[in-house]
């Protein structure tokens, strides 16, 4: 027959006879010290009926653990239940002894089992002061080891808070963690000194390069819950700046995993977690009945802005999902990570938006009823050099879609433009702006519903300057900023495909939806945020250098031109722009010759893109002299 005590752990089995052992062996030793404290630390209280009284005390011990279960708690996540189940068992044995003491008096059974009354009070405080105390200082030796084999990583929390707290005890209970806990940092100057679960508190003006190398702090933990981006920027900028540490941010409760913080989500602070943006909502009800039950197409699914519309999507009740790119290995990937989370009713495909025969067999296939187009060549200086690649996928490739769209019917056709097209200084935006155009056109066929959305950077997307600026630190530097003064829009991925997916249920056909990108951002600026975010001083340990505007750039991006004004909508962060109407037969008929585009040099397909975007007026570039 197999105790109850025993488990099929064995690892659990010796654990707990363990704890169960030295309380009882506690008890016992705290019920000495009782018989000492009543009798003035005196052995003349009678020892021969002390020791008798031993062995019923220890085994009222090991009935009253047992019913509790407090010797089944892992004595290195102690805890406050730990603590009331230890001081519920040391009521049930100081109850049972009384319970005795009585049953003896009135029956005078055990004429040894005589204890004053006064020794069961005494024992029973002192039995919850130390088995309480016993777990806890077993649980600081145990990591005291732990952290001692290991090569402590010190660390300082930012906010004594409850989010402050947890964030100590999540670190001190991770057995794996390197990091050490060396106190708190706190702007409240009633915290000052105190002390939190053996963690002392300091105010923000005591911590400096000395405080910093004198205890030899690596990483500042900011654990302030519902911190403004503003607030966190100048709280990065004032650590970072002045002291030689990095800086890790606690997850908003919300992302923690069930409800608890890991230490694995403690990350270091990110250009995004800077960005005053308001929080992605994945399951909108107005998105879910735009799409529900729909078969949806994405052009250029392997692409930063087409995969997270994907994964977006995803959470919805699609009928299909096809995912398009012309790029095998990326879209391999994605395919990859939709089997691996399990997505249902997905199709992806290798194929280019420039393959007639190719598309056409596409629609014949599927019964499309919505498309995001997002494929598209966006690199300036790239497509400066290229404006027959330009053309050939931003424009015809874009045309087609859009007359596939209207030939089978497609209810939704959705582009994915940006803020280049806007007063365009490069080839690739004027083509963004006549593929604009063209979904205008094509809006007033009365058969399909095609909407533009017009936004500027997104964070980390494929050759932003995000992780090329992460790169160049990750070599040393130094970091390339092409002007001093430039400024770019910056937007999440998720949030720009978010209102992507908003604006696409808002337009009703032909307009050009822009998007509220706060406030523009000086890249210089920009660059030096991201050395000091990882941990080095501009410009003794990595500087800046200044190469010069690339061809096609200018220096501030713009999300309506001269001519156009904002109508806003029911969505604070999205408006409609009035665009100038266009002359549609001079469309038709520079269309036709950009589809000749085989027996054109690149200044004459430019002048054709220049006589369709009066606007487009070229800068840092060869085809200035076009102008």
């Amino acid at each position: 027959m197999q105790l109850p005590f025993f488990n099929r752990n064995t690892n659990h089995i010796t654990a707990r006879w363990v704890v169960l052992l030295i309380d009882i062996s506690l008890v016992l030793q705290t019920f000495f010290v009782a018989y000492l404290v009543r009798f003035n630390f005196e052995l003349d209280f009678g020892t021969h009926h002390f020791v008798l009284q031993l062995p019923l005390v220890g085994f009222l011990a090991l009935v009253s653990f047992y019913i509790i279960g407090s010797y089944k708690g892992v004595v290195r996540h102690t805890g406050t239940r730990d603590a009331f189940n230890v001081s519920l068992a040391a009521v049930l044995l100081a109850f049972f002894l009384g319970f005795i003491i009585f049953l003896n008096r009135q029956l005078g059974v055990l004429q040894d089992f005589t204890i004053p009354r006064s020794i069961i009070a005494i024992h029973f405080l002192l039995n919850v002061i130390v088995l309480i105390a016993s777990r806890y200082i077993f649980k600081q030796i145990y990591y005291m080891l732990l952290k001692g084999v290991k090569n402590s990583r010190k660390v300082l929390i930012y906010g004594a808070g409850d989010s402050g707290l947890i964030t100590c005890n999540t670190i001190k209970n991770d057995k794996k963690s390197d990091m050490q806990v060396v106190g708190f940092i706190d702007g409240n100057l009633h915290k000052k000194g105190k002390t939190y679960d053996g963690v002392k508190v300091f105010h923000s003006n005591q911590i400096d390069i000395n405080f910093i190398n004198k205890r030899q702090i690596k990483d500042v933990i900011v654990s302030i819950q519902n911190i403004s981006a503003a607030d966190l920027l100048e709280l990065v900028d004032n650590i970072t700046t002045k002291l030689p540490v990095k800086v890790k941010i606690v997850p908003p409760v919300e992302k923690w995993i069930d409800g608890e913080l890991k230490v694995s989500q403690i990350e270091e602070v990110k250009i995004d977690d800077l960005l005053d943006r308001s929080p992605i909502n994945l399951n909108n009800p107005e998105v879910q009945n735009e799409i529900h039950q729909k078969v949806v197409l994405i052009t250029g699914a392997a692409g930063s802005i087409g995969s997270e519309l994907a994964k977006q999507i995803s959470n919805y009740d699609y009928k299909h999902l096809i995912l398009l790119d012309q790029a095998e290995s990326a879209i391999y990937d994605v395919q990859q990570e939709f089997i691996q989370k399990n997505v249902q009713n997905f199709t992806c495909l290798v194929a280019d938006i420039r393959d007639k025969s190719r598309m056409k067999k596409l629609f014949d296939s599927y019964q499309i009823q919505i498309i995001y187009h997002a494929a598209a060549y966006k690199h300036v200086p790239l497509m400066e050099d290229s404006p027959y690649e330009a053309v050939q996928v931003n424009v015809l490739g874009s045309k087609q879609i859009m007359d596939l769209a209207l030939a089978y019917n497609v209810e939704k056709f959705v582009m994915v433009s940006t803020d280049k097209a806007v007063n365009p200084t490069n080839v690739m935006g004027a083509t963004k702006r006549v593929a604009e155009m063209y979904a205008s056109y094509c809006a007033k066929q009365n058969k399909t519903q095609f909407i533009a959305t017009r936004f500027g950077n997104v964070l980390g997307s494929n050759g932003s300057v995000i992780p090329l600026f992460k790169k160049q630190i990750a070599k040393g530097g130094p970091l390339t900023v092409t002007h001093t003064d430039i400024t770019r829009y910056f937007m999440t991925i998720p949030e720009a495909c978010q209102l992507v997916l908003e604006a696409g249920v808002m337009g009703k056909g032909g307009e050009v939806f822009v998007f509220d990108m706060g406030k523009s951002v000086k890249i210089f600026d920009l660059a030096k945020k991201m050395i000091h975010l990882s941990g080095f001083k501009y410009p003794e340990e990595i500087d800046i250098k200044i190469v010069g505007l690339r061809q096609g750039e200018k220096l501030y991006e713009e999300l309506l031109n001269d001519t156009e004004n904002v109508h806003t909508t029911h969505h604070p962060k999205i408006m409609i722009a009035e665009v100038k109407p266009s002359n549609e037969s001079a469309i038709i008929t520079s269309f036709k010759k950009l589809e000749s585009l085989s027996d054109l040099s690149n200044n004459e397909i430019v002048k054709c893109l220049k006589n369709m975007v009066p606007e487009f007026k070229s800068k840092n570039s060869v085809f200035t002299t076009l102008d």
